[in-house]
């Protein structure tokens, strides 16, 4: 607000700071290659700040179900709204009182702690306006989900992974991820030093690989489970200690 003084041959303007007005924003995270990020593998964490103070602005979880496989994978054209209603999402109503960058980390999927991947954005918010049309502010998080169990007989470790899409869609035989179009590999380490690598076949849906793995009878040691997309280089890694 501007108040005007009258002082004989001054005129003078006194300006008072402007006020914070509350302008929503919603934030969904889409799975490389796949859906949203959603209740289904815990959802994925959300940070935004003010990119030039650092002070949060917001703070969160997505919320919701995968969505729409037909139209988010059929979506055509620039900007294609491939959301639907209860699609996972974040919405915060942030208070700024001018144009601010903001800053925004994402953090997931919370359900696969051994998965966890992080990716950043920008982006200008203006107050009063919001940023919710089309997708919202839509975040791509890489990544393949692996949960491995390991069980050792003597010289012998029998090492499955179950993988997943990082909105937890499933891996099957010729279904929409295609378990044909998925190397998954176990490689065993002493130290810096590779001692095997193996191949671990497609055992079961969704998204099982298994194979058997020589160990030493002595040693500290560990493994390496991956997995790739051949198609689309899409890919994940969680390391797991040999007793």
């Amino acid at each position: 607000m501007r108040a005007l003084a009258l002082i004989p041959g001054v005129l003078l303007a006194f300006t008072s700071p402007a006020a914070a007005e509350p302008t929503r924003v919603v934030v969904r995270v889409l799975s490389q290659d796949a859906k949203f990020i959603g209740d289904h593998t815990g959802g994925a964490r959300i940070t935004i700040k003010d990119a030039r103070s650092g002070k949060v602005l917001a703070r969160g979880i997505t919320r919701g179900g995968t969505g729409d496989t037909d139209r988010i994978l059929g979506a055509k054209g620039r900007s294609a709204t491939i959301q639907t209603t209860g699609s996972a999402m974040f919405e915060a109503a942030v208070d700024i009182a001018e144009p601010t960058l903001a800053d925004l980390e994402v953090e997931g999927p919370i359900g696969r702690p051994q998965s966890l991947m992080r990716v950043k954005s920008q982006h200008w918010i203006i107050p009063g306006e919001p940023v919710d049309q089309g997708n919202g502010w839509l975040v791509e998080l890489p990544g393949l989900a692996i949960t491995p169990t390991v069980v050792r007989k003597g010289g012998i470790l029998t090492v499955q992974a179950k993988v997943e899409l990082m909105c937890g869609c499933p891996i099957t035989p010729g279904g929409t991820w295609d378990a044909a179009d998925y190397k998954v590999r176990a490689l065993l380490w002493s130290g810096k030093t590779r001692i095997s690598t193996t191949i671990l076949p497609f055992r079961a849906s969704p998204g099982t690989f298994e194979s058997s793995v020589v160990v030493p009878s002595a040693g500290r040691m560990y493994l390496d489970v991956h997995a790739i997309n051949v198609r689309t280089g899409n890919a994940g890694i969680v390391r797991v200690p040999v007793s």
